[in-house]
């Protein structure tokens, strides 16, 4: 089986915490809506990637089925704020994001989202590499490598 490329598009979103909140005197906990959106929008994407290209999706079947590399790349927008030469400069790599979400968070967010969809569980996961940039066109792309290991 060869690498999956799935195209998130939109801002970026990085997993939030737990928040937790009083009902009927118990403590409740719950996640919040922005993230539970992100995640099932990831999903989302994974599923119509899969369906759409060459890989062995077989209905509710995870694609990969063993340990996989995971690269994303995150583009976050240009501020509009910003003078031509600095958009420019984030265009060409030359200034970079250092801003919320980071990258970890991001991470998060895809690799749950991926979950029962692109592989089992995200445990299967070994090996990432991420990149953080501006573009016109914010998005997030992963690009997910099956690797010749064993789990165990």
């Amino acid at each position: 089986m060869s690498e999956v490329f799935i195209l998130i598009p939109g801002d970026p979103f990085g997993k939030q915490s737990v928040r937790v909140s009083m009902r009927a005197g118990f403590a409740v906990k719950y996640m919040p809506k922005e993230t539970v959106e992100y995640e099932r929008k990831c999903g989302l994407e994974a599923m119509l990637t899969a369906r759409l290209g060459d890989y062995e999706f077989e209905g509710p079947m995870p694609v990969m089925r063993g340990p996989v590399e995971l690269k994303l790349q995150i583009f976050f927008p240009i501020p509009v704020s910003w003078s031509k030469k600095k958009k420019e400069m984030a265009r060409l790599g030359q200034i970079v994001p250092t801003k919320k979400p980071d990258s970890s968070n991001v991470l998060k967010s895809v690799e749950d989202g991926f979950n029962e969809i692109v592989w089992l569980d995200d445990c299967y996961v070994v090996d990432h590499h991420i990149t953080k940039r501006f573009s016109d066109n914010p998005c997030v792309i992963a690009v997910v490598t099956p690797l010749d290991l064993i789990a165990c």
